[in-house]
């Protein structure tokens, strides 16, 4: 299960709306082996692409860099999809490098009937897709 506070849930949500219609993307990092989601950290889609996301490579050498003196690790890597579901495509997976983070993804298309935007969480583990539970909270 993610847990997440409201600010972070919020904040995703904005950014997925915001690079519309590209793909957003980002991590939440949070202290080694904690688990927990706590510094949130838009990055730019270099692909500026509507169906495609590509961390800039440079970008994503900082903030590996940046997390390894901060002794964090990325909790949630996330992206929105502008125009389908919520849910990992085959290039999110074979993408997803990070056996211990949580794939959030973020549609801003209304592909449910259920509203403007979907929420989802899943662990992407040797090509394996598992979605969780998420659930919000005020505060940890």
């Amino acid at each position: 299960m993610l847990t997440i506070t409201r600010a972070l849930y919020d904040r995703i949500v904005a950014h997925a709306r915001e690079d519309h219609p590209d793909e957003a993307c980002g991590v939440v990092a949070g202290p080694e082996g904690s688990g927990r989601p706590e510094r949130f950290i838009p990055m730019l889609n270099a692909a500026r692409s509507p169906t495609f996301y590509e961390f800039d490579s440079g970008d994503l050498l900082k903030l590996y860099r940046e997390l390894d003196d901060n002794d964090e690790e990325p909790v949630v890597i996330y992206h929105s999809h502008t125009a389908t579901e919520a849910y990992p495509s085959r290039t999110d997976v074979s993408y997803a490098g990070e056996p211990g983070a949580h794939y959030v993804l973020v549609s801003t298309a209304d592909t449910d009937g259920a509203g403007p935007f979907q929420f989802r969480s899943f662990r992407i583990v040797d090509g394996e897709i598992t979605e969780e539970d998420v659930r919000v909270v005020d505060a940890y």
